[in-house]
């Protein structure tokens, strides 16, 4: 239970940094900062909002099998999404280059997602020993 209600809380703290983060963007970084790397920028809320609503779902399906994959998502977050902010604001190419390994660590969550599903539904289709 002390996990669902860190993953909960986790979920919720990475939703909401999305969103003021959205906010930043829009307000403050809009004339700052060039069209192409506004949508870089958007890229990374993007990926960052879908990622912390599928580990709100994950927790809030109380399946402790699953939090591997919000552990995933989360090092997706950090490495694709805060370096695209980085990489947008700045401009120095160093920090895009984490983007594809935290692209991986998102496919990684959904693959251990589909791996959790396929194991339950092989469990469920197995007849009981009488």
């Amino acid at each position: 239970m002390k996990n669902q209600k860190l993953w909960i809380v986790i979920s919720g703290f990475m939703g909401f940094c999305a969103v003021a983060l959205g906010a930043f963007g829009a307000h403050a970084l809009g004339d700052r900062i060039s069209a192409e790397m506004m949508t870089i920028y958007k890229t990374g809320i993007l990926y960052q909002m879908i990622h912390s609503v599928a580990m709100l779902a994950v927790s809030l399906s109380k399946k402790k099998e699953l939090y591997k994959s919000n552990a995933m998502f989360l090092t997706g977050i950090i490495l694709f999404s805060v370096s695209l902010y980085v990489y947008a604001v700045t401009g120095n190419v160093t920090f895009a280059m984490s983007a594809p390994v935290g692209g991986v660590f998102f496919m990684i969550g959904w693959l251990l997602i589909m791996y959790e599903g396929i194991k339950s539904v092989d469990k469920e289709t197995e007849e009981p020993i009488t």
